[in-house]
């Protein structure tokens, strides 16, 4: 499983003109299942996500994880994120997950977020979705396990 997860001040997800999610400061995460990803994959990569300390400190320091700092999640579901782009110009997508198999690991990984007390908004799975964000530093980090 891969997150790339995304300081914020603030961001949103719209489908279709209406808002499905929208957060303050906290963490946008594209979240992105490959093959052979399984509930253990998404409860480890909650775990990493919620205790990655990006947020700063009273000296300014990355010390803070987003729980520490107050803030909240906006999770987004993000296939492309599994594409091999090594070859060609064209990317593969051969290395994600099957949807079915996508979509349940998605919504364990929010579920996972939530019964650890977060505040978590999200996309909408397999949707054409517009995502906005004004990233915090920028600071960006891609998270893989």
């Amino acid at each position: 499983m891969i997150a790339l997860i995304q300081r914020a001040l603030s961001a949103s997800v719209t489908v279709a003109g209406e808002t499905t999610g929208e957060i303050g400061p906290g963490l946008l995460i594209l979240l992105g299942v490959e093959k052979g990803d399984d509930q253990q994959k998404a409860q480890r990569l909650c775990d990493r996500v919620l205790g990655y300390r990006i947020f700063g400190d009273e000296n300014d320091k990355m010390n803070l994880n987003v729980q520490q700092a107050g803030g909240s999640l906006l999770v987004v579901s993000q296939f492309t994120l599994a594409a091999d782009t090594q070859k060609g110009m064209r990317p593969s997508f051969s290395g994600g997950a099957d949807p079915a198999d996508a979509e349940r690991l998605y919504e364990s990984f929010i579920s996972c977020c939530r019964e650890k007390g977060m505040v978590t908004e999200t996309g909408r799975f397999a949707a054409n979705m517009q995502v906005a964000l004004v990233n915090d530093g920028p600071v960006t980090f891609w998270l893989q396990v």
